[in-house]
């Protein structure tokens, strides 16, 4: 059962959220003042009928702007190019292309193109694109004029905005530069300190994808993973009869095992526990194997609370 819902939990993307109560509570807060003065400079050009396309994909913005900081999407060059670049190809299909259907499809499909050559993916400039087309005809009076006001100037204030707003937070600078120029050096371990940029580049040319993080904060997080492995790896002496344990891996490699057998020797190479899989897949469902290989095998204890299997803490 734990497994059939670990898969279905993958399959939909849903992952734990390690944010604290305070980082979403500032988040929320910064997206209302962004969104707040959005709103404003939209109706006092547009009008608020036909404010309301603007304003949809600017909402956007303040969740990549506010909820993730530090994400290659939200900084300031893909705001500012994903929207001016879309409002642009959006006003020109508009304007060239009869069909709005037509129109609409391609504006989003040459923006997505246009953003990924530019280095600028910002998903919210679709919004930005398709508002240009199908957005009425207050907007399309406006011509070329909708990419100055309200596009470019509601991007300069919600950028304005997020660099002053979390300012206020040492923790999350923006843009990410200024984070990472004002994080504490790690002390680097072996594996960590022998990465170099272009085995990020290669790794990520391996992935053929946009991956949403910078390369600084995936090196803290590999750094950060690397130390926490090492504080809380298991001895020897942790393996004991009875209690279950996890490798600790991702996906369908995750397994859970319990020692149900031991004979304890003072001689390493004699100490033996046997071990029955509980959950993963494995070439054998039970083992005897030494308590050292068990102890590199196993990351942590696994505790059973109200029916379900925990990390014990």
């Amino acid at each position: 059962m734990q497994s059939i819902f670990r898969s279905i939990t993958q399959f939909i993307g849903h992952t734990n959220n390690t944010a604290s109560h305070s980082e979403k509570i500032i988040s929320a807060i910064g997206g209302f003042i962004a969104v707040f003065a959005v709103i404003t400079i939209s109706e006092r050009f547009l009008g608020l009928n036909a404010s309301w396309g603007i304003i949809a994909s600017m909402g956007a913005s303040a969740v990549l702007l506010f909820a993730v900081p530090n994400g290659p999407l939200s900084q300031p060059w893909p705001v500012f190019g994903g929207h001016i670049f879309a409002a642009f190809i959006g006003v020109s299909c508009a304007i060239l292309i009869r069909d709005p259907l037509l129109a609409a499809s391609i504006a989003v499909g040459l923006t997505i193109g246009v953003m990924y050559y530019l280095n600028c993916i910002h998903p919210p400039g679709g919004a930005t694109a398709l508002t240009a087309v199908i957005g009425g005809e207050s907007i399309h009076q406006m011509g070329y004029q909708f990419i100055v006001t309200p596009v470019l100037l509601n991007v300069i204030t919600i950028l304005l905005i997020a660099i002053l707003f979390n300012t206020l937070f040492h923790w999350r600078r923006y843009p990410a530069f200024l984070r990472a120029s004002n994080q504490p050096p790690l002390n680097n371990s072996n594996d960590s300190a022998t990465i170099s940029h272009e085995d990020f580049l290669n790794a990520l040319k391996e992935i053929d994808s946009f991956v949403d993080v910078n390369e600084d904060e995936l090196r803290r997080i590999f750094e950060l993973v690397n130390q926490n492995a090492a504080k809380n790896r298991l001895t020897n002496y942790d393996i004991q009869l009875g209690k279950v344990y996890s490798n600790g891996q991702v996906g369908s490699d995750w397994s859970m095992r319990q020692i149900i057998d031991e004979s304890p020797d003072k001689n390493p190479a004699q100490d033996y526990v046997i071990f029955r899989q509980i959950a993963g897949k494995a070439k054998k469902r039970s083992d005897c194997v030494t308590r050292n290989e068990f102890a590199q095998w196993a990351k942590y204890e696994m505790i059973n609370q109200d029916g379900k299997w925990i990390r014990k803490d």
